[in-house]
């Protein structure tokens, strides 16, 4: 279920090198000016969840960000455990960076879609370069938290799955408590890469979050995103759960 064919406008970013939060955020303002775009939906995994919130938090007084839709991530850098040494990323060869991030990826016992996943996310760590490896990790470790209460008045879905990833399930937990007003999506299986392994149901569940938004000015889509009727069988978008925190669930089959 590809969001283009939905109408949903969808920009995919991948940053330059930025070795503290404000050169990230304002980068990214830089972007989203020059896309001549007021306000956005941000779907951010791991990092990118954790940036994601803290533009939010940080624009909060002259909103860049409509809604933030969170995967994997984490509200306080402190759970890595490079935290102290993470200054001196900027000196280490790429070799040694690339082994601290391998440690997070295998394969073993997972299925063949969550394996390519792997594959495919190693593929692109070893096309980095220093720079680029040394910066992220240094943004990833460096000491810095978020506000979740700036944000109580956010629409926000949290997204992860129930098999194993790099996050522990008392990160999961700080995530959940941190923003108690936001819809859990959850994913039976995925692993740290959801929204390769699993990209029919993380699709599914975005398109379910911005629904919220048909008809106002802050639409993602030309297109009414109204449920389609279902056609044939798709085993990989079956049994897909979707609920509120505090009382309302909605099983979608």
């Amino acid at each position: 279920m590809g969001l283009a064919s939905r109408g949903v406008r969808v920009i995919a970013a991948e940053p330059p090198p930025y070795w503290n939060m404000k050169e990230w955020i304002d980068g990214f303002k830089r972007l989203i000016d020059y896309l001549e775009l007021d306000r956005i939906h941000i779907y951010g995994a791991s990092l990118g969840g954790f940036m994601a919130q803290k533009i939010a938090e940080l624009t909060r007084n002259c909103p860049r960000v409509a809604s933030l839709v969170l995967c994997n991530t984490f509200t306080d850098t402190s759970v890595f455990e490079y935290n102290d040494s993470s200054a001196l990323f900027w000196l280490l060869p790429s070799l040694v960076l690339k082994r601290m991030l391998m440690g997070n990826f295998t394969t073993d016992k997972v299925d063949k879609r969550i394996a390519e996943s792997i594959d495919f996310m190693v593929e692109r760590l070893e096309s980095l370069n220093q720079s680029e490896l040394a910066s992220r990790l240094t943004l990833n470790c460096s000491p810095c938290y978020i506000q979740p209460h700036l944000l109580n008045n956010m629409p926000i879905t949290i997204m992860d799955v129930w098999d194993e990833s790099a996050l522990s399930s008392r990160v999961r937990e700080d995530l959940y408590k941190s923003y108690p007003q936001a819809k859990l999506a959850h994913l039976k299986s995925g692993g740290n890469f959801p929204y390769l392994s699993r990209s029919d149901e993380v699709n599914l569940h975005l398109l379910i979050h911005l629904r919220q938004f048909d008809g106002t000015e802050l639409s993602s889509s030309y297109l009414s995103l109204v449920p389609q009727p279902k056609t044939g069988n798709n085993s990989e978008q079956a049994s897909v759960s979707y609920f509120n925190q505090r009382d309302k669930f909605v099983k979608i089959s």
